[in-house]
């Protein structure tokens, strides 16, 4: 007998109710799925440590999506998109790219020279021509102070897509005054 007609013997049993059929197919299954789980990670060039989170979720929609395996196929294939899935769902979830504090960076940046300050009512009138969000966090951020922490609170946004929106207005604003934007 293979292993995954043993497997598919265990799940049969178990989801007529077997328990110990049951627990058998999951204690099988574990060490198999964080195998191929750490691979994932591997493979993505992170720790395969990471992984054991993927395993739980795996075995969680396992557990959950049982009644949907069709007992006339084979039960490894089913398993493995299951675990694909999570892998790539939790892949997804981290950041793209390592976040580096530019306060580490400001001693070693050029500082630039100040900008001309902007009058009141030209300031008025640049901010007129943003758009009602972009207008709220420019003056979110650099008019009240506020942290992008807080302001993201406030406007019911995400850190990140202050920080966005943010830059993009700064850049707007810079075209409109004819600055060179950073």
């Amino acid at each position: 007998m293979t292993e995954d007609e043993e497997w598919s013997g265990w799940m049969q049993a178990g989801t007529a109710g077997d328990a110990a059929a049951y627990r058998r197919l999951l204690e099988a299954l574990t060490p198999v799925l964080r195998a191929r789980a750490r691979r994932g990670f591997q493979r993505a060039g992170l720790p395969p440590a990471e992984a054991e989170d993927v395993v739980q979720e795996a075995l969680l929609a396992i557990h959950l999506k049982r009644h949907s395996w069709d007992s006339a196929r084979p039960l490894g294939p089913w398993l493995a998109a299951i675990l694909r899935h999570k892998l790539v769902d939790a892949l997804r979830r981290r950041p793209a790219a390592a976040h580096v504090p530019i306060d580490d960076l400001l001693e070693i940046l050029p500082a630039e020279a100040p900008p001309e300050p902007v009058r009141g009512h030209e300031l008025d009138r640049l901010l007129a021509q943003l758009g009602a969000r972009q207008r709220d966090i420019v003056q979110a951020l650099t008019v009240e102070g506020l942290s992008a922490r807080e302001a993201a609170q406030r406007l019911r946004m995400s850190e990140g897509a202050v920080r966005v929106a943010l830059h993009r207005a700064l850049k707007t604003l810079a075209l409109l005054t004819g600055r060179q934007a950073a």
